[in-house]
Parts: C-alpha cells; structure tokens; sequence
C-alpha cells in the first residue's frame, strides 16, 4: 500500500498582492476567513486549499498581508514545507515585502517568488530584478488557472514531500 504524501505550502504577500486569488485559481473550494475593509475584503485569519499531484495533496495556505497578522502569520508557516511569496508588479516593491523576502531567507525554507498581475496595465516585472537574492523568480496572473498551477507544480516538484509530515517547523 502507498502511503499518501502532503506538503504544506504557505503563500506570503503584502494586502492586494492576490493570494486569495492564487490559491482560489488553484482550488475553486478554497476556504476563506475574511473581513469588509476600505479596499473591499481582506483575509483576517487564512485562506485554504487543497490539491492533488501524483498521489500528493498540496496544502496550500494563504496569510493575511497587513502587518499586523505577524502572529497569524507565524501560526500558519509552523510545519510549512515551501512558501510562495507572492508580489504585486502593478506597484513599485515596499518595505513589507522585503520583510517578508528577508524573513522567508532567515528561516531556512524552500521559496519561490510568484510576480503577479503581469498580464495587467502597468505591470513592471523587470523592476523587481534581483530583489530576491537567489530565490526562484516566475511571472504570473494568478487568475490564469494553467500558469498558477503550472508555477505551483514547478516549485513542488523541487521540494522533497514526506509521508504525512512536514519538513520544516
């Protein structure tokens, strides 16, 4: 009998950066927690989905992108086998998101970056040009549901999945 493997994915980004969008494309029956705001919605707590590869299931996990979540934030990366830092392009890079770059290489993880909304009026993908150091760099829409799972399955497929456990934590 196989025994199933999981990793669990965690998606970083600042507030708009498009991680409920990304992990929705990914899973139409993702889960939300949000709450009204000046912008619209915003994820308070998480968002969660869930996806099958060649016998693995991604767990994919979605963080609030204001600040002030750090703690939520925290909570959510225990156990996370490879994080996604997922960056808005239609905007120049803030402080934020390099907090988030330097904190996800200050903690060891497997990481990828996603540049989003390039496919939008005023995407500058090449403005973020070496901002991330030596992490995997790939330009997406995380509305298009082929280049999001494509992109997804690309970083997995560098991760090593361990029957029912995680890798870091």
């Amino acid at each position: 009998m196989t025994e199933e493997t999981k990793l669990k994915i965690v998606v970083f980004g600042a507030f708009g950066a498009g991680k409920s969008t990304l992990i929705t494309t990914l899973d139409p029956a993702a889960k939300h927690i949000e709450a009204n705001c000046a912008g619209g919605t915003t994820t308070v707590a998480l968002d969660f989905g869930r996806i099958q590869n060649n016998g693995c299931t991604i767990h994919i996990y979605g963080t609030p992108g204001q600040e002030r979540f750090e703690f939520a934030r925290e909570i959510i990366a225990k156990g996370m086998d490879g994080a996604i830092l997922l960056v808005d392009v239609t905007t120049p890079m803030d402080e934020f998101t390099s907090h988030l770059s330097a904190s996800l290489h200050a903690a060891k993880v497997p990481f990828v970056v996603f540049l989003n909304k390039c496919d939008e009026a005023g995407a500058d993908p090449d403005a973020f040009s070496g901002k991330f150091g030596t992490s995997e760099v790939q330009k997406i829409s995380a509305k298009d549901p082929k280049q999001s799972r494509d992109a997804l399955m690309q970083f997995v497929g560098t991760l090593a999945p361990r029957p029912n456990g995680h890798n870091h934590g």
